[in-house]
C-alpha cells in the first residue's frame, strides 16, 4: 500500500435514464458527488487497506450537465496525506454522450476533447495504522 501524493484512482460509468431528474434529461448534481465517494472509497482501500469515511468537501465546482445517455470518467487523485486525513482532488469528465435520434435511437458520440462537469476537493478519514 501508498499513500504516495499524486496516486490517482479512475472509474467509469454510464449514467442511466433511470437518474434523469430534469427536463433535457439532466441528472442531479448529487450524482457526481456519489461517484467522488466511489472513487475515494478505492482509493482508500488501495492507500491504507480499509475503506475510510468522507468527513468534508472543502469546493465543489459543477462545470458543465450531466445527462443521462453520458459515459462519465471520474478520478480522484491524492494531494495530501495527514497521519489520518487523505486530501483528494477529483474530476468528472464527459468521455462520451448520447446523442438519440429517431432514426437512431441509441446513437452516441465520443466527445474530444471530454467536456469537465464536475470537480471537487474533500477529505476523507481512515482508521489509524494496526497495531498503533
Amino acid at each position: 500500500m501508498s499513500t504516495e501524493v499524486g496516486l490517482k484512482v479512475t472509474h467509469r460509468r454510464y449514467v442511466p435514464y433511470s437518474h434523469a431528474h430534469y427536463a433535457g434529461d439532466l441528472v442531479d448534481g448529487a450524482y457526481s458527488l456519489a461517484a467522488f465517494g466511489d472513487v475515494a472509497t478505492e482509493m482508500c482501500i488501495r492507500t491504507d487497506g480499509d475503506e475510510g469515511l468522507f468527513a468534508s468537501y472543502s469546493d465543489v465546482q459543477f462545470r458543465s450537465a450531466v445527462r443521462a445517455g453520458d459515459v462519465l470518467e471520474i478520478t480522484a487523485e491524492l494531494v495530501k496525506v495527514g497521519s489520518r486525513s487523505r486530501v483528494m482532488h477529483f474530476t468528472a469528465y464527459v468521455v462520451a454522450r448520447g446523442a438519440a435520434t429517431e432514426a437512431r435511437p441509441g446513437a452516441a458520440d465520443v466527445l474530444d476533447p471530454p467536456l469537465l462537469a464536475t470537480e471537487a476537493t474533500g477529505t476523507v478519514v481512515v482508521p489509524p495504522p494496526r497495531g498503533a
